[in-house]
């Protein structure tokens, strides 16, 4: 029995067009945010700066593990609350094992390796599923007093109390 053309077609591009970290992998990862206090503001920007998501806690962030071509997604995780001291959490993508397995293919495995899977971000994979951050109260009277810098006050002999003038010493 002869498949059909339009089959025969379909399966070439199909196997020509993935690899193996791409067939068996995410494009995007699901993270779960959350924070104690709750209604903290998330903020997550990309290893270029650039800000991929805005919003509040408890989240669900969808994430690519891919930042480029051969390059993994590195992010950075800010949470923060008035009154609370900010939070910066760093994720970044792993190598994905089933990267390896275009080895399998042979020569179609060698575009998934240099190509497809480095293209797609596939190559990588995001391990962390859930970010659980307790924030600090934010002390402002320790804060303060940390900052003060110690002044020299220099005073008059005749308006100083009387208490401290019974403490004088003569410099001679």
């Amino acid at each position: 029995m002869l498949f059909p053309t339009k089959t025969l077609l379909l399966v070439s591009l199909i196997t020509l067009t993935t690899s193996c970290a791409s067939i068996v992998s995410k494009a995007v990862y699901p993270i779960t945010i959350d924070s104690e206090p709750r209604n903290a503001r998330i903020t997550i920007t990309n290893r270029r700066g650039i800000e991929v998501f805005d919003g509040h806690t408890p989240a669900l962030v969808k994430l690519k593990p891919g930042g480029g071509f051969f390059q993994r997604a590195i992010y950075d995780i800010e949470i923060s609350k008035v009154g609370y001291v900010t939070k910066r959490i760093p994720i970044s993508a792993k190598l994905n094992g089933w990267y390896f397995g275009n080895f399998l293919f042979g020569y179609l495995g060698l575009l998934g390796i240099l190509v497809i899977d480095p293209a797609s971000g596939a190559m990588y994979r995001i391990n962390d599923v859930a970010v659980m951050e307790t924030l600090e109260v934010e002390n402002k009277t320790a804060a303060a007093g940390s900052q003060q810098v110690p002044q020299l006050k220099i005073y008059d002999i005749n308006e100083i109390p009387v208490a401290w003038k019974n403490k004088l010493v003569a410099i001679q």
